[in-house]
């Protein structure tokens, strides 16, 4: 038997562990863009992560080793794409062009 190729490039790796929706423990974090006690927006490997709820508080904050706890209750969990972007154009704007 051979052994397979062990010098692929390894897939960028993050995980999310949610306990009773209180408790989010978050791996593979790359950088905390902006939080409060309602949103918050994460830079992790796989690419941006917004978490929305009520009373949000970040126990734990390892940007180190890409590890976070948050606490609080958790309304809602969304991954988007790595590419940030444009914002959308007024309707006004677009008018005018």
């Amino acid at each position: 038997m051979e052994k397979k190729n062990e010098n692929k490039l390894e897939e960028p790796r993050s995980n999310i562990v949610l306990e009773s929706r209180k408790k989010l423990t978050l791996t593979g974090v790359e950088e905390v863009i902006s939080f409060d006690d309602e949103k918050i927006l994460l830079n992790t490997k796989l690419g941006f992560l917004t978490i929305k709820g009520s009373e949000l508080k970040m126990n734990k904050l390892d940007v180190q080793n890409g590890d976070v706890i948050i606490v609080g209750n958790t309304a809602s969990i969304v991954y988007s794409s790595k590419e940030v972007k444009k914002e959308k154009e007024s309707i006004i704007s677009k008018l005018f062009k």
